[in-house]
C-alpha cells in the first residue's frame, strides 16, 4: 500500500493519539494522583482550553486523513470527524462554560477513573488495530 507523505504524518500523528491514550491509562495505573492533577488541569484556563481544543483538532484531522488507510475506514473517519466537530463547537463556545461543565465532569471522571481507564485503553487499542492494516496488508 503506496501512501503519500500527508498520510504518513496523519498516520504517525493517528498513532500518537492511541499513544497517548495507552500512555494515560499508564500514569492512572502507576501514578494516579499525577493522572488526577492532569485531568484536573483540562479547561482550567483559557489556555488550556484552546491548547486542548487545537490538539483535538490535530488528532481528530489526523484521524479523517488516515482513516481510508485503516481497518474499519468509515468508523475511523466518522470518529474523526465527531473529534473535528465537537472540537470546533469548543472552540466556538465561550471557554468558561466549557470550564463550569469541566467542575461537574472531571471530578467524576477522577471518581470513575479505573472505567475512564478502561475505555481509554480500549480506545487506544482500537487506534492501534486499525493503523496494524498499513503494516499488514
Amino acid at each position: 500500500m503506496k501512501i503519500s507523505i500527508v498520510e504518513m504524518l496523519s498516520g504517525m500523528l493517528v498513532v500518537a493519539f492511541g499513544g497517548f491514550l495507552v500512555g494515560l491509562v499508564v500514569m492512572i495505573a502507576i501514578r494516579s494522583q499525577l493522572a488526577e492533577r492532569f485531568l484536573r488541569a483540562f479547561a482550567s484556563s483559557a489556555r488550556a482550553h484552546y491548547t486542548e481544543q487545537a490538539l483535538r483538532l490535530i488528532a481528530g484531522g489526523a484521524t479523517v486523513i488516515f482513516a481510508p488507510s485503516m481497518w474499519y475506514a468509515d468508523l475511523f473517519k466518522l470518529f474523526g470527524w465527531l473529534i473535528v466537530v465537537t472540537a470546533v463547537a469548543l472552540l466556538l463556545l465561550p471557554w468558561s462554560w466549557h470550564h463550569e461543565y469541566g467542575k461537574w465532569a472531571i471530578p467524576l471522571v477522577i471518581r470513575h477513573m479505573k472505567l475512564f481507564a478502561l475505555g481509554a485503553v480500549a480506545l487506544g487499542i482500537l487506534i492501534f488495530y486499525g493503523v496494524s492494516r498499513v503494516v499488514f496488508s
